[in-house]
């Protein structure tokens, strides 16, 4: 049983969702994403420090007490099309202070002006920035949600298959993995989802890969190989149209020998840790994701002093 708050909220949502017009332009539905999170509360006690990172804008959000040498590499979501730190930064800073280590959020180019590989070109920049600087790939974590989730598992295969070490674990958030839109979750979820509708997801998708082929590996990285990954943590809400791509990243994952968290929550839609501060679900699932940070920068530690 979820939360009369998280009720409220799945209520709220549904109502906005219902309002929203399709044909909203590109810059006002980038400006509504913004403005949403915005209306976020930031996490006590994190810094923000603007940096940057090539030819990309990114901040720092930096919590009391945290190490010098470790990162998490955050990737926004937004469809490709959408987000930035203006409409992330106060929802992931609670991430970085449950876990007590310094993020980078990056604003990578969107998509449809910057189709495929732009993201993927400037995601793997960002983390090549970071070893380039003296970062322990074993004391980095990458992390995103959506969009950013699938995103960041494309960035750690192409920078396996180039011979760039690897970080020390992912944790994606609602990650889209299949811009193709074959799960079958988007019709067994389509009718409790208050977020998506699946008839969306295909035409969203259009607008990164355009011309590319959507089932390329790097575009949908379900349908690259993944052996060799670091750990990796999925969570996903089990009334999301955008489950299985969760589900079956997680399932081919461990087939590849890949030490795979799966936590499908229930009740819970797509991204949910962004109504932090308003029911208690997002912050048990912010914790959640932290201890797993937590745990696998320990690993981290361990392995590099033991070297």
């Amino acid at each position: 049983m979820i939360s009369l708050r998280a009720r409220l909220t799945r209520a709220l949502l549904r109502l906005r969702v219902r309002l929203r017009k399709p044909d909203t332009p590109m810059p006002e539905r980038r400006a509504r994403l913004d403005r949403m999170g915005g209306a976020i509360a930031a996490a006590d006690g994190v810094r923000i420090v603007p940096e940057r990172v090539g030819a990309l804008y990114a901040e720092w959000l930096v919590p009391k007490g945290a190490a010098e040498d470790e990162a998490v590499l955050y990737l926004h979501g937004g469809a490709y099309t959408a987000g930035s730190c203006a409409s992330h930064r106060n929802a992931v800073s609670h991430i970085a202070r449950a876990a007590g280590i310094r993020l980078l959020l990056p604003e990578y180019r969107l998509a449809p002006e910057h189709p495929f590989p732009a993201a993927l070109e400037d995601g793997l920049a960002a983390y090549r920035w970071l070893l380039e600087r003296g970062a322990d790939p074993r004391k980095v974590i990458l992390a995103g949600d959506s969009a950013g989730g699938g995103l960041a598992l494309a960035v750690m295969v192409a920078a396996r298959d180039e011979g760039t070490p690897l970080p020390g674990a992912a944790s994606l958030i609602s990650a889209w993995t299949d811009l193709a839109a074959t799960g079958g979750s988007l019709k067994s979820r389509n009718d409790k989802d208050p977020w998506f509708d699946a008839d969306e997801i295909a035409p969203m998708a259009r607008n990164y890969h355009q011309d590319t082929d959507p089932r390329h590996p790097l575009v949908s990285p379900l349908y690259a190989s993944l052996e060799g990954l670091p750990p990796l943590m999925l969570q996903v809400g089990d009334h999301e149209v955008l489950l299985n791509d969760s589900t079956r990243v997680a399932e081919k994952a461990r087939e590849a020998g890949v030490d795979v968290t799966l936590r499908v929550w229930p009740g819970m839609w797509h991204v949910w840790h962004f109504f932090v501060g308003r029911m208690p679900e997002a912050k048990q699932a912010i914790l959640e994701m932290a201890a797993f940070m937590e745990a696998r920068m320990a690993a981290g530690r361990r392995s590099a002093g033991d070297s």
